[in-house]
């Protein structure tokens, strides 16, 4: 009854993405004095949902069942950034870089308080509140 719950998806995949764009910020801010290094960076959490939600259609089983696709095991592909230059051709922006890591920090808080919230509900409606 309470498997494949997509707030549990939702919430999981909101917090991988998180994780794996901090890793894409934390390799842009390790390479700042890195002569020619241009900065990546992963779509917005917001962005890819929605494309994947318009992409993904329910796929029949068996007759009985309809299995949704989902966000759950995905990879978000890095692009590169729209980045200033600096005379060595580096183009990362420390101020800009700790602002993205402070929203990326924002959006994993918000994965697990939807996840917390979630479990929350869950075990209130089976009664072990």
């Amino acid at each position: 009854m309470f498997y494949d719950l997509n707030v549990f998806k939702t919430a999981y995949a909101m917090a991988t993405h998180a994780g794996q764009r901090q890793a894409v910020i934390s390799r842009n801010m390790a390479n700042a004095d890195t002569p020619g290094y241009q900065p990546r960076d992963i779509e917005a959490f917001q962005t890819a949902f929605e494309n994947s939600v318009r992409e993904s259609a329910m796929a029949a089983t068996r007759p009985s069942h309809l299995h949704g696709g989902g966000l759950v095991g995905q990879t978000w592909a890095e692009h590169t950034a729209k980045a200033s230059s600096d005379p060595n051709g580096n183009g990362v922006s420390l101020e800009a870089e700790m602002l993205k890591a402070v929203e990326v920090k924002r959006q994993h808080d918000r994965a697990l308080a939807i996840y917390r919230s979630s479990i929350g509900v869950l075990r209130t409606s089976l009664g072990r509140a």
